[in-house]
């Protein structure tokens, strides 16, 4: 089967996964896709096949090379609930140039997405336009499942042990909650969740979670002078105290920002949502720290208890442990160079299963998919580049 086929048939099953569930999975659909996967591992010789409890999936292959190490590769199974997730009808176009219509109204259109051109005379996958395509990540699932077939049957391929791991919920930030790093049998491993070909992976936001809870006093407006304290006004008083130019729509590469990603309230509670993102540790626990000052200013103005702000950390820089371990990253920039590219080693303005991994002592940059635009109804995947994320693969657990 080629990487083509398997990704259009993993595509097709619906795997969003749903933050509000409190399951783990998230959502039951995501069985569908771990248990195709079971089998297809075991179809193609895999050992210790099995499917955890909380429907992670893994399987090793055994190493005809001695004195290797042994090489883990990640996917995750879920896409994300952020757009319409299935049914998915994915079908191939050949980009000739110009604006690319995905279909139902869609149009992917040069002038906003001007890295489409890059791919002109490429075979691209794309959706009917009424969801998204999931190329986050099963183009990385399709990737290994294809490098590992193409191992398999060639045994002048040598490598160590190969250790296979696919994982729910990626998307809403518990996709290694219940990972078994002892289990799962590698020395050091790589997630294959990235974008084009020559791109590498090793650094990432350090993020945190806060949620700001106002308290306020409400009494009938016309008689509330020097009483009322509207908590949706505090709210928004909040908001203005943090740095207006800060947030994602006005930060790129390695700058930081404050993102409010929800907002509602009244006169007596609001509540904001937000995220917290920077790649400088120490600029990360300043943004904490204006969070704390703005609340505490507020607090001054309108009473001890007015403002609360809940913080939680949900993942680290991984390049911070990662520089501990140089082969690691050294072995996945040989590999792009050996597949013909040049490597641009890029930092994720996010973050990725493997950051979490590389803090639980399995060092784990990210490879690339071919996928682009994901996470809305224009995404696409490059025929070409999912080829070339599968020969990637092969030469990162190629013997040294």
């Amino acid at each position: 089967m080629t990487v083509k086929e398997r990704f259009l048939r993993y595509a097709a099953i619906d795997t969003g996964a749903d933050e509000n569930s409190g399951t783990h999975p998230s959502s039951d659909k995501q069985w569908t896709l771990a248990r195709l996967l079971e089998q297809e591992l075991k179809d193609l010789g895999a050992q210790d096949v099995r499917v955890s409890e909380q429907c992670v999936v893994y399987a090793s292959f055994p190493a005809n090379a001695d004195g290797q190490p042994a090489v883990g590769f990640i996917a995750h199974m879920d896409t994300s609930p952020s757009v319409p997730t299935g049914p998915v009808r994915a079908r191939s176009v050949l980009y000739e140039g110009g604006d690319l219509v995905i279909g139902n109204g869609v149009v992917m259109r040069t002038k906003e997405f001007p890295d489409l051109e890059k791919n002109i005379g490429q075979e691209l996958i794309v959706t009917d336009g009424t969801t998204l395509l999931g190329g986050d990540d099963k183009a990385g699932i399709a990737a290994i499942m294809a490098a590992c077939e193409i191992m398999k049957d060639d045994p002048a391929i040598k490598h160590g042990r190969i250790c296979v791991a696919f994982t729910p919920d990626e998307e809403i930030g518990e996709g290694v909650d219940y990972f078994d790093v002892k289990g799962f049998g590698a020395d050091f491993a790589y997630t294959v969740d990235g974008g084009p070909p020559d791109t590498l992976n090793y650094e990432c936001f350090n993020a945190c979670a806060a949620e700001v809870t106002v308290k306020g006093v409400n009494v009938h407006p016309g008689t509330s002078k020097n009483i009322m304290k509207n908590a949706a006004l505090i709210a928004t008083e909040f908001a203005a105290l943090l740095p207006p130019a800060e947030t994602p729509s006005h930060t790129e590469k390695r700058e930081g920002f404050f993102h409010m990603t929800s907002i509602s309230g009244e006169e007596i509670k609001a509540t904001m949502k937000y995220i917290l993102r920077d790649h400088d540790r120490a600029k990360f626990e300043r943004r904490k720290e204006r969070m704390l000052a703005a609340a505490a200013f507020l607090n001054g103005r309108y009473g001890e208890g007015t403002v609360n702000v809940a913080m939680k950390d949900t993942y680290f820089n991984m390049r911070d442990e990662l520089d501990k371990h140089p082969e690691v990253v050294r072995r996945a920039l040989d590999g792009i160079r050996a597949i013909g590219e040049e490597p641009d080693v890029v930092p994720i303005r996010g973050g990725t299963d493997g950051s979490r991994l590389t803090y639980m002592g399995l060092p784990c940059p990210n490879l690339p998919t071919g996928a682009h635009n994901v996470h809305g109804l224009m995404e696409y995947v490059s025929v070409p580049e999912l080829t070339k994320a599968t020969q990637l693969i092969i030469e990162v657990a190629k013997a040294r």
